[in-house]
């Protein structure tokens, strides 16, 4: 399975680098391929380091701006004129989604790929992956849309959330087999 993984380029505490490791873990040893944002820094490498050491394979989509930042030694490197196609090509050569702590970037990567979920123009599974609370406020947010009418579907047809790895890449698993 080709997982895509929205996450941040930060350093970041061990709270969530442990965490993020643990998942990378997983998915390399379970022989998925990561497609991922393609950066060397942070929790991005963190990530791409674990995939890689586990033995899965690095999809890399990159943008022109960053492409400093890009690892050389992916499976495959891709890099996007800007991000709106970057989102596009990470969505396109993705099986499933997972989001992982992050910012801004994160965050507008989250929610265009809900809002492409949606409206149907993909059906791939999305996790968020709740890494030490942090997506609580948006989880009740969330169920806040859900409850007032705001989202068109169930929640749980939209995102899971996820309290650790092995929850989030067995949930992926799960509802990819079932298809």
């Amino acid at each position: 399975m080709n997982i895509c993984v929205f996450l941040s380029a930060a350093d970041l505490d061990e709270r969530y680098t442990t965490p993020a490791r643990e998942f990378a873990t997983l998915l390399g040893k379970a022989g998925h391929t990561l497609v991922w944002g393609g950066s060397d820094t942070g929790l991005m490498k963190v990530v791409a380091d674990g995939v890689q050491d586990a033995g899965g394979r690095l999809v890399g989509v990159s943008v022109d701006f960053l492409a400093h930042k890009a690892r050389s030694d992916a499976d495959e490197m891709v890099i996007a004129g800007d991000l709106a196609e970057r989102k596009a090509l990470l969505l396109a050569k993705s099986d499933a989604i997972v989001v992982m702590v992050g910012g801004t970037g994160t965050l507008d990567e989250a929610t265009e790929i809900l809002e492409l979920k949606k409206h149907g123009k993909h059906s791939k599974p999305v996790v968020l992956l709740n890494t030490a609370g942090f997506y609580d406020g948006l989880k009740v947010q969330f169920r806040r849309m859900e409850e007032e009418g705001f989202l068109p579907l169930p929640l749980v047809g939209l995102v899971f959330f996820a309290d650790d790895a092995r929850t989030a890449l067995a949930h992926l698993e799960a509802e990819i087999a079932s298809r």
